[in-house]
């Protein structure tokens, strides 16, 4: 302190600002008349350098606000570019997807033009030597003979085609030096006319393609996407040779993952579509440019004089495709030989097979196994077994309380049947046992019940709470899975494959659901949702076969759908004076 009364300050403190203390000795000087006055303090220098400090924080301050805004133009502009990055990869590999795919479809171009020149070749040579044998064996002048067409002067010759199966017309008074011409021109003419007819067959099929551009596209590179995940998915599954000890084994379960540059050597199982999206794609267009319009091949005359009503609710065949059953509310199953109803026109069908029931029928399925049982439901509740070289039931299943709609044998566990009915109960049946082996209990009519193709424990029913069940029927206490997307009831479930299901309904849609990607619980998307057809209040009927889909509609009218495209087909209006609602569709494939 005594330092501070004679003007010292601490050393310390001096050394640490100067400045400061320099200024504070000044205003404090014992002198008052050397103590700076106000205008002096206000432009020292110390006060100045007081001044500047906010304007330099204010410019930190402003640095750091362009720093944060530029941050954030930096932040958007990384998630602008991201999907556009994701976009434009998915582009490339599109490309290079499709370039690949162009280059497989020339080289097979290559391939068929080659064996076309080649084929061509050949049998123009043939020709050629069978010319000169009739040249050197010709020796009558007055006609020419060709094989089994003859020519005479004055004559007027009628050419039947081989291959056409038309008549060509030629001219009278054939001389007998243009016979030849003449027969060239025919068969020039037979030429150009299959040619004209070929290439309005194309520009029909390219309009229906560019018609349909957008949604063809989708399930092109939807087959390929698929296609890809496939063999990836392939490639991973290894299985474990315990007994040879060879170790892990490569299971490719009957496909051929080479890739190979040709659609005809493409093989999975007997189908392309399983390792190749190139190859599946090619058989759904095929298939979609195939078909274009229904043909009535044959119309099923049933002639009951004891039942004015003879509605038909179901049809079904059996497993060769020879003969269908129809049932419905003549409470009769009558049984039809296919190709005797497809050939002969009759104004009457008659059945090779009648057998009466009590009550009238809602169903009727074939043993895929057992070809002479036949299983029907009924409005009573009663379902019954039926031996069709018997003429006769030969069990009854009656624990069903109210009318059974839906019955579908196993095809993997023939003797397995199931039903369902208005009671809200699915039954399991043994068709050796008259008591049923399981039931599954649900809050709502139960409208459809489906087995898959390759599997016993797996069952799928459709219901009039809007959504479809599939249980294991190993634990019937609660569904694996649960397809809910409908709006209304649900009439109909159809089994594609071991994994994708078609389900119809009173919404006016059918829905395609690939139980591949369901782990259990509730599934609410579909693959796919068709429409087109009119289906407000009655059953409509639904069928699958080879990759089709068919079903009925409120409007007089059959559609038929390509799986997996939105694309409707094909569809054929009943030209009757009476408006008659399609109950039941089922497809046979040749």
């Amino acid at each position: 302190m005594s330092d501070l009364k004679h003007r010292v300050p601490p050393p310390q403190l001096l050394l640490e600002w100067p400045k400061e203390i320099a200024f504070c000795l000044w205003l404090l000087h014992p002198d008052p008349n050397c103590r700076p006055n106000m205008s002096e303090v206000l432009q020292s220098e110390i006060i100045n350098e007081a001044r500047k400090v906010p304007v330099k924080w204010k410019n930190v301050h402003l640095l750091e606000e362009e720093i944060a805004d530029s941050e954030l133009l930096l932040d958007f502009l990384i998630q602008v570019q991201q999907p556009k990055k994701e976009k434009a990869e998915k582009l490339r590999e599109a490309v290079t997807c499709i370039t690949s795919d162009i280059e497989v479809v020339l080289n097979k171009q290559s391939v068929l033009k080659q064996k076309g020149i080649s084929s061509f070749a050949s049998s123009k040579e043939e020709k050629l030597a069978v010319g000169k044998g009739k040249k050197n064996n010709s020796s009558s002048p007055k006609y020419a003979q060709t094989k089994g067409i003859h020519f005479d002067n004055g004559s007027v010759a009628n050419v039947l085609s081989a291959k056409t199966g038309k008549t060509i017309m030629f001219g009278k008074q054939l001389q007998h030096g243009n016979q030849i011409c003449n027969m060239s021109y025919g068969k020039k003419l037979g030429k150009l006319n299959l040619q004209s007819r070929a290439r309005g067959d194309f520009i029909s099929r390219s309009g229906r393609v560019v018609k349909n551009f957008k949604e063809l596209e989708k399930l092109y590179f939807s087959t390929r996407s698929k296609a890809k995940q496939s063999v990836s998915d392939t490639l991973g599954r290894y299985s474990y040779n315990g007994s040879s000890g060879q170790g892990p084994i490569l299971r490719t379960e009957g496909c051929d993952l080479n890739m190979v540059s040709d659609l005809s050597s493409i093989k999975c199982s007997g189908d392309r579509s399983n390792s190749d999206g190139l190859g599946s794609f090619f058989d759904s267009l095929c298939k979609y440019l195939r078909f274009s319009k229904f043909k009535v091949k044959a119309t099923l005359r049933q002639g009951d004089l004891l039942n004015s009503s003879s509605l038909v609710c179901s049809l079904d065949f059996d497993r060769d495709k020879e003969f269908f059953a129809t049932a419905g509310s003549s409470k009769k199953i009558k049984v039809f030989e296919c190709d005797t109803v497809l050939k002969e026109d009759l104004d009457i069908h008659y059945p090779i097979i009648e057998m009466n029931s009590q009550s009238k029928l809602s169903g009727v399925c074939w043993n895929s196994y057992i070809k002479n049982h036949i299983a029907s439901s009924a409005f009573d509740g009663v379902v019954q077994l039926w031996d069709i070289t018997r003429n006769q039931a030969i069990m009854n299943f009656e624990e069903h309380q109210q009318r059974v709609w839906s019955i579908d044998f196993s095809q993997a566990y023939p003797t397995r049947l199931a039903s369902g009915g208005d009671d809200g109960n699915v039954k399991l049946w043994n068709i050796n046992q008259v008591r049923s082996v399981g039931t599954i209990n649900t809050n709502a009519n139960v409208c459809s019940v489906q087995f898959p193709p390759d599997s016993a424990w797996l069952l799928a029913f459709g219901s009039a709470d809007h959504k479809i069940y599939c249980y294991d029927l190993r634990n019937i206490k609660t569904p694996w899975c649960i397809l809910a997307n409908h709006k209304k009831t649900v009439s109909n479930v159809k089994f594609l494959d071991s994994t994708n299901l078609v389900s119809a309904s009173i919404d006016g849609t059918l829905k395609l659901w690939d139980l591949a990607t369901s782990t259990g619980g509730v599934l609410r998307n579909p693959v796919l949702t068709y429409s087109g057809h009119k289906n407000e209040k009655n059953f409509v009927g639904l069928s699958v076969a080879d990759g089709y889909i068919a079903t009925g509609s409120e409007s007089n009218e059959a559609y038929c759908q390509k799986v997996l495209l939105f694309i409707k087909m094909m569809a054929f209006k009943q030209n009757l004076a009476n408006s008659v609602e399609t109950d039941q569709v089922c497809m046979r494939t040749a």
